[in-house]
Order: structure tokens, then C-alpha cells, then sequence
């Protein structure tokens, strides 16, 4: 199991990624805007209305994401060097690409 320190610096990283990568799908596609505050990111949508929100856990070494209302909980895979949700195997980045069209189909 990750040390706090060792899950601070991951999640960082995936979430610094994964905030760049929005970003830039955000300039190419109309719908939603992303925004960081304290370490986490807010995915919010103007139609219809919503707001994603994904957090580092330290606690319990995980990456949480809230969307389309369910509790998305993703942990470090070492093998993968990403963090993944464990039932269904998508990396945090796939996930959020996923979570965010299904929104914008809703």
C-alpha cells in the first residue's frame, strides 16, 4: 500500500494530467468548463446542469470522483502506474472522458 506522501505525489500527477487534458477538451468542445480549487477539480455543465467533482482521498489512498450521481472510486495500479476503478478496469482519464459524454448525451 502507497505511504501518504507516496498517494499525495500520484494523485497530483493523475490529477494534474487529467486537468490538462480537460482543458483542452473543453476548447474543443462547447458544454462544460473545468475548474481546480485546493487540489480538486470540478467538471461543471450548463446544460443540463451539473457539476462532477473529483478529490484525492488520502485517508483511504483513493481517487473519488461524484457524477451522474453515483460515487466513482478509484484505486493505484501499480502493474498499470495509473489509477483505475476496479470493476470495470478504466483508467481515471477513460473514465472521466466516459462519465463526461454521457452527461452531455443525458
Amino acid at each position: 500500500m502507497l505511504d501518504e506522501l507516496e498517494f499525495r505525489d500520484l494523485a497530483g500527477t493523475a490529477l494534474d494530467s487529467l486537468m490538462q487534458h480537460l482543458i483542452a477538451r473543453e476548447e474543443e468542445e462547447a458544454g462544460f468548463e473545468v475548474e481546480e480549487q485546493g487540489g480538486m477539480l470540478q467538471v461543471l455543465f450548463e446544460e443540463p446542469v451539473a457539476k462532477f467533482v473529483i478529490t484525492p482521498n488520502a485517508p483511504v489512498r483513493q481517487i473519488w470522483i461524484s457524477a451522474l450521481s453515483t460515487s466513482f472510486k478509484l484505486d493505484w495500479d501499480e502493474a498499470a502506474s495509473a489509477f483505475v476503478l476496479p470493476r470495470t478496469g478504466e483508467h481515471l482519464m477513460a473514465l472521466v472522458d466516459r462519465l463526461i459524454g454521457e452527461q452531455l448525451q443525458g
